[in-house]
């Protein structure tokens, strides 16, 4: 299931789709709460560098807060595991998107050229990047409700009908 996880963030990132709406964090947090703890780190940062080789990488320090939000978002699920209910996903994927919006803004705005270097500037990209964080917020939502949904939907099922299904097991 791992492999599957990490190939379908990678399409999913090279697919045509709305800045910022994609399933990393998801697949950070799903990791989290599903899978054993390598996994779960593992995951969102291999679908994120593998999908950066075709998409390109940027400036390094910005990229490292991008790495490092999601790897703050693996734990998230991790936390998420022993925790697990409709409140605390939906609670974890927000908290998820506000921790990338928050980290990765701060550090377009520290390591880049595009603000000043004071207050001013640093409210103004937070600004310009609400209609990113919207559309992160919207993504995470969007598949955390799709992957979290599916995989309590047919496990339900497995348990209400007695199935054997060793391609659950994860």
């Amino acid at each position: 299931m791992a492999y599957f996880l990490i190939l379908a963030g990678v399409l999913l990132r090279l697919l045509p789709h709305w800045p910022n709406f994609a399933p990393i964090a998801a697949l950070g947090l799903f990791g989290g709460t599903y899978l054993n703890k390598r996994w779960a780190l593992i995951i969102p940062l291999t679908a994120l560098f593998l999908s950066d080789i075709f998409i390109g990488f940027y400036t390094l320090p910005v990229m490292l807060s991008v790495y490092g939000s999601f790897l703050l978002v693996g734990l998230l699920g991790l936390w998420l595991r022993k925790h697990k209910n409709l409140h605390n996903v939906v609670g974890a994927s927000i908290i998820a998107s506000i921790l990338f919006y928050l980290i990765t803004n701060f550090a377009v705005w520290a390591f880049t050229p595009w603000y000043s270097k004071d207050l001013a500037g640093l409210i103004s990209c937070y600004f310009l990047a609400l209609p990113f964080f919207r559309n992160t917020l919207a993504g995470d939502l969007f598949y955390i409700t799709i992957m979290f949904g599916v995989y309590e939907t047919v496990q339900m099922l497995v348990k209400k009908y007695n199935w054997r299904a060793k391609w659950l097991t994860v």
